[in-house]
């Protein structure tokens, strides 16, 4: 993983020192229940825990070079083990197979992703919120196509975004139990030679389910969802990441990232403020999106199993973790400090010489009998000359000016057609559904 995109917190889950760890703890937990079973001396677990209580040093380059010789990783940090623990190390992993414990390593450092990662939607989302509240009532334009449409509030804007990044949050946490699965089934799943009651040993000291039906190695289906679910958490930062950028833009500038003293935008134009924290998200997206692919085409495995998903997700499990806490984090210092412009927002709704409001009349003249053709072209014929004249002219003053439309619609009413405020008449309905209070 590249430094820049990462964490602490999350890069330590994929450190060799934290697999071997969590190895450790499964083969030991493991060597526990058959101890009780009867299986092992309870001597031999004893002896590991006796060991792991010292708070050894993981010696990775020497597990390393002992993969050198042997080409299987689990059989070297086993070897690396039994060096250190002595004889009674020899009953570890007694009718296991090493799928058994890479797998449910796997799930162990997926659910503590998974953890990391709910703590940055919650993060984020007591931003959005914070914001969403700050400007409930702020006019702006809302776009469709990229041209305006009719009126919004950025508050809306940021009550969409916490609407989406809730769900996001639920389909995470709906993804992490399914992931967080334990298989200590032995060699192609069918507990020949191990009791399913270490399994369930084993899932309950780390905090997993039981895997009800495991090959050699767990379902690949549960890791796809898992993956998917991060790509459109990945996808939901980029939507509202490019809004942002959106926003920036000079000739709109209604929201900007905030730029701090001393920060310089480009090495050739000192004028320059650039949305690059809403850029560097879009390209971080679509690093944790190529993932999802990877994933779905890892479900299909020869028979009860092959190693052709292991590679791959050896680098996945950790870039998209990672680079997606990342992104979460980014997000949320983004929209924290998001420098918001009121004032540019009116100046950019009123724009267009009043064509915002042209659906309203529209509405009204329907509403007085006019036919929705004659209705639609009265309004468009008058809102076109507005249009053309890059907003110069006044629709409203053009359609008071209409003999055909107000002959159907007294001035006043005209007028009231333009209230900015009609449109805001739902907000305290939207924020209820969104928030639970208004």
């Amino acid at each position: 993983m590249v430094p820049r995109y990462a964490r602490p917190a999350m890069t330590a889950l994929w450190e060799p020192e934290a697999r071997f760890k969590i190895w450790f703890e499964i083969e030991a937990h493991a060597t526990e229940k058959l101890g009780e079973l009867e299986v092992v001396p309870p001597s031999a677990a004893k002896a590991l825990w006796d060991w792991w209580a010292t708070n050894p040093v993981i010696d990775v380059a020497a597990i390393d070079a002992i993969e050198a010789v042997t080409k299987h990783d689990v059989i070297a940090f086993l070897t690396w083990v039994a060096e250190q623990v002595g004889d009674e190390a020899r009953f570890m992993h007694q009718g296991m197979t090493s799928s058994d414990v890479l797998d449910t390593c796997l799930a162990v450092q997926l659910a503590r992703a998974s953890d990391i990662l709910i703590e940055d939607l919650d993060k984020l989302l007591d931003v959005i919120k914070r914001r969403a509240f700050e400007h409930k009532l702020t006019p702006t334009i809302g776009r469709s196509h990229g041209i305006h449409a009719e009126p919004v509030t950025f508050g809306l804007k940021m009550a969409e975004a916490y609407a989406e990044f809730t769900r996001c949050k639920a389909r995470l946490i709906a993804a992490r139990a399914e992931v967080a699965t334990c298989a200590i089934s032995g060699a192609v799943g069918t507990f020949a030679n191990i009791d399913p009651a270490v399994e369930e040993h084993v899932a309950q000291k780390l905090g997993l389910s039981v895997e009800p039906v495991s090959t050699q190695v767990i379902p690949r289906d549960r890791h796809a969802m898992f993956f998917a679910t991060l790509g459109v958490i990945a996808s939901s930062i980029e939507r509202l990441a490019v809004e942002v950028r959106h926003l920036q833009r000079t000739e709109v500038l209604e929201a900007e990232e905030y730029f701090s003293p001393g920060q310089k935008g480009s090495s050739a134009m000192p004028h320059k403020r650039n949305p690059v924290l809403t850029e560097n998200l879009t390209g971080l997206a679509r690093v944790v999106r190529a993932a999802v692919v990877p994933a779905l085409e890892n479900v299909a495995l020869w028979h009860e199993r092959d190693i052709s998903h292991s590679s791959v997700e050896r680098f996945f499990g950790p870039d998209a973790t990672i680079t997606l806490d990342f992104a979460l984090a980014r997000l949320t210092g983004v929209i924290d400090k998001l420098l918001v412009y009121p004032e540019r927002m009116m100046k950019n709704l009123d724009k267009m010489g009043g064509l915002v409001h042209s659906q309203r009349v529209l509405l009204a003249l329907t509403q007085a009998g006019v036919s929705r053709e004659d209705s639609y072209r009265y309004v468009q014929r008058n809102a076109m000359k507005v249009w053309e004249s890059d907003g110069q002219l006044s629709l409203l003053e053009l359609l008071k000016a209409d003999a055909d439309v107000t002959a159907a619609l007294p001035v006043a009413e005209i007028e009231d057609k333009f209230n900015l405020d009609y449109h805001f008449k739902q907000v305290d309905t939207i924020f209820r559904r969104v928030f639970g209070e208004a």
